[in-house]
């Protein structure tokens, strides 16, 4: 996610206060000296809460304990948006740029025997509602029988060639293990499946709203027009 300059300037300020008070409270800076730097602590956009010159390691370290923790949270994924993510092609693709917009993410198979329904469904989902604000972003996986087994360019290929596909197709990732990718992560962390966050198969489908959030996931045998009802109340169309 892109940091604005208010961001940055903040981070600045927040690394400049912790070099602060780091000095403030080393044993080689007289105590008159460390009372008179004191002020400036309070004074600075971040707080490391009350910094007692009587217990001089403690408190001080408490308040940095609390800080990283609290910069972690503020590092967290909140929504989809707040993922990059690689398209076919390698390029990076900052996903807030579906901001606004009705995602249904999709991890698709060329050699499955739910890839003939799903393909020609999602296009047709594709073309009915993409200029009311909806993207399928689909994200090839080998994982499942070994039914993706080919490169980026001959996958892209055959969606966009055998099934007219022209929404956007990403790298190919790992949506299970040790290497899931991020984004998958989120997905399954946010909405869990029947049976576990694991996705079970070929044609996994989230669904995501106009703010990058998960409303919901249906399984593989779901068909994409199924859910054309759930993705208009998202659009706004009744």
């Amino acid at each position: 996610m892109l940091c604005s300059s208010s961001r940055i300037r903040s981070l600045y300020l927040s690394h400049k206060t912790l070099n602060v008070a780091s000095f403030l409270f080393s044993k080689h800076l007289p105590f008159n000296s460390r009372q008179a730097l004191l002020p400036s602590l309070h004074n600075s956009p971040v707080s490391l809460i009350s910094l007692s010159l009587r217990t001089e390691y403690s408190r001080p370290l408490l308040g940095y304990l609390r800080f990283n923790r609290s910069m972690a949270s503020q590092s967290s994924p909140q929504s989809v948006h707040d993922f990059t993510v690689k398209d076919a092609r390698e390029n990076d693709v900052d996903l807030s740029i579906y901001r606004g917009k009705v995602l249904l993410i999709v991890n698709v198979a060329s050699q499955c025997g739910l890839t003939n329904s799903n393909y020609t469904e999602l296009t047709q989902l594709y073309e009915k509602y993409r200029d009311q604000g909806l993207e399928i972003l689909a994200f090839p996986c080998n994982q499942f029988g070994s039914q993706e087994p080919g490169s980026n360019e001959q996958i892209m290929e055959f969606a966009c060639t055998r099934f007219k596909a022209e929404y956007p197709i990403f790298d190919k990732v790992d949506v299970n293990g040790k290497n899931s990718a991020p984004i998958y992560k989120f997905l399954k962390s946010s909405k869990g499946g029947v049976f576990g966050d694991s996705i079970k198969w070929n044609f996994s489908k989230f669904l995501v709203d106009k703010d990058g959030k998960v409303v919901d996931r249906y399984a593989p045998t779901t068909s994409p027009l199924s859910i054309e009802k759930n993705v208009k109340k998202l659009l706004g169309i009744a």
